[in-house]
């Protein structure tokens, strides 16, 4: 084969791996988002709590609210009014020694925080995804506090949930 037939070889395979690429690629959004098109807003209940710890229910809800405002896909809307709707429980809170000093004495501690969320799509009355969260914070008693470990593990959790929420699926 000469070298022209060669470059029009070139080029034709070229062109079709192109064509290939861009029908494969060309229904795909780099928007970021996976909802569904007709949810624009979520209500966001004040969380369920069936541990006895008291504030947690009512930090992870506002978090999540002012999460979800500051990343602007979802608009928040009240208790009855949502496109969809956000539900969480929250099931456990577990608190252990994360480390010990050399008198074995426990210097670092480690609570986990447990949460259910299920997310709804109320307009056509199907859960979109329902998943349990699992996120630990950590608190040594000198400098932090059990209750910034617990913010810590909220924090972690919130994180994920928007995630989720708006691209994870």
């Amino acid at each position: 084969m000469n070298r022209q037939g060669r470059d029009v070889l070139i080029t034709i395979f070229f062109f079709t791996g192109m064509m290939l690429f861009l029908v494969k690629c060309g229904s795909y959004s780099f928007s970021g988002s996976t909802i569904p098109a007709h949810i624009k807003t979520v209500a966001v209940p004040l969380f369920e709590d069936e541990t006895a710890e008291i504030g947690i229910d009512q930090s992870l809800t506002d978090g999540l609210v002012d999460a979800i405002t500051q990343d602007n896909t979802l608009k928040i809307a009240g208790p009855r009014g949502g496109d969809s709707i956000l539900k969480g429980t929250i099931l456990r809170v577990e608190e252990r020694a994360g480390q010990y000093d050399e008198s074995e004495t426990a210097s670092d501690f480690r609570v986990t925080l447990t949460v259910k969320i299920v997310f709804e799509d109320v307009q056509k009355r199907k859960i979109l995804w329902e998943e349990t969260f699992r996120h630990w914070g950590s608190y040594d008693n000198s400098e932090t506090t059990r209750d910034d470990g617990i913010q810590e593990a909220t924090e972690k959790i919130i994180t994920d949930v928007v995630n989720r929420m708006v691209s994870g699926w």
